[in-house]
């Protein structure tokens, strides 16, 4: 069986752990209940199935149960914290602690990667205009970008995307791209994702001031829809970012850096009933 580490689902790792003690010899839900101190007989196999959560209170008892000691235990709680949690920080403190424990113990997670990266728009921003201005010192590019960033702080975040390979070092103030995009797991990115969408739709809407209209483009349109309509519309706005991303990637000689947002979002609940006069 894997080690507890490699989870990021409590429920997987339980449900994994009672197969295995279960091929090893007799072994049944009544006997992990009552190990773990609970009355009912099945009660850990309606959370392995998600149709209940282990409670603060049981987590080191079913740790316990299960042999998990030590930072072993440590792990396990966060897990259980992570996909407990409702609220977007609490997933990511458990998350980025379920990482450290990791990390301290030789399992390399890059989830906190994916974080950072997500964390502000420099990244993203400085790891388009790098390659631009090839020789360009941390001030220049300081210099370059709209929203206020400092020499000290463009020179971090060059550090951090050579370091975690968004970026290659190809002389002295001269990067590259690599092909990498994003690292993280399928449960760290969307986290991390809504804290950058959040700082982005302030940034767009700071530009509906800061330039003239023939420097940015603002449209949008308040429509009325069913759910197969929905599901269509985020179909073509997806499509709509791959063919704009075509056309970027068709020219080599990019001399600005621009972001572009896709919003589409409900701005009144759901009709459950159409009354007719």
């Amino acid at each position: 069986m894997k080690s507890v580490l490699e989870y990021k689902d409590y429920h997987l790792f339980m449900q994994d752990y009672y197969d295995e003690r279960k091929r090893l010899g007799a072994f049944s839900w009544r006997e992990f209940c009552k190990s773990a101190g609970f009355t009912s007989p099945n009660f850990l196999k309606l959370v392995c199935m998600g149709q209940s959560k282990l409670s603060k209170v049981k987590i080191d008892d079913v740790a316990k149960a299960m042999g998990l000691s030590g930072y072993e235990a440590d792990y396990f709680r966060e897990m259980v914290l992570f996909c407990n949690a409702d609220k977007d920080e609490a997933k990511k403190a458990a998350l980025l602690e379920m990482q450290r424990i990791a990390l301290e113990h030789k399992v390399r997670v890059v989830d906190g990667e994916a974080f950072q990266y997500y964390e502000s728009w420099k990244y993203p921003v400085l790891r388009e205009l790098a390659p631009m201005m090839p020789g360009a010192s941390p001030r220049d590019l300081a210099d370059a970008c709209k929203e206020h960033v400092s020499a000290e702080e463009v020179r971090d975040v060059l550090n951090f995307l050579v370091k975690a390979g968004f970026l290659k070092k190809d002389g002295e103030k001269v990067y590259s791209q690599t092909e990498q995009t994003v690292i993280g797991s399928k449960e760290a990115l969307p986290i991390a994702i809504r804290a950058m969408h959040k700082e982005m739709a302030n940034m767009a809407a700071r530009a509906v001031d800061r330039y003239a209209p023939n420097e940015r483009y603002f449209t949008g349109v308040t429509l009325s829809v069913n759910q197969e309509a929905s599901e269509r519309i985020a179909k073509e706005l997806d499509a709509c970012c791959r063919r704009v991303l075509a056309i970027a990637n068709e020219y080599s000689d990019q001399d600005q850096v621009c972001r572009i947002n896709f919003q589409f979002f409900p701005v009144t609940d759901k009709i459950k009933e159409v009354r007719h006069a």
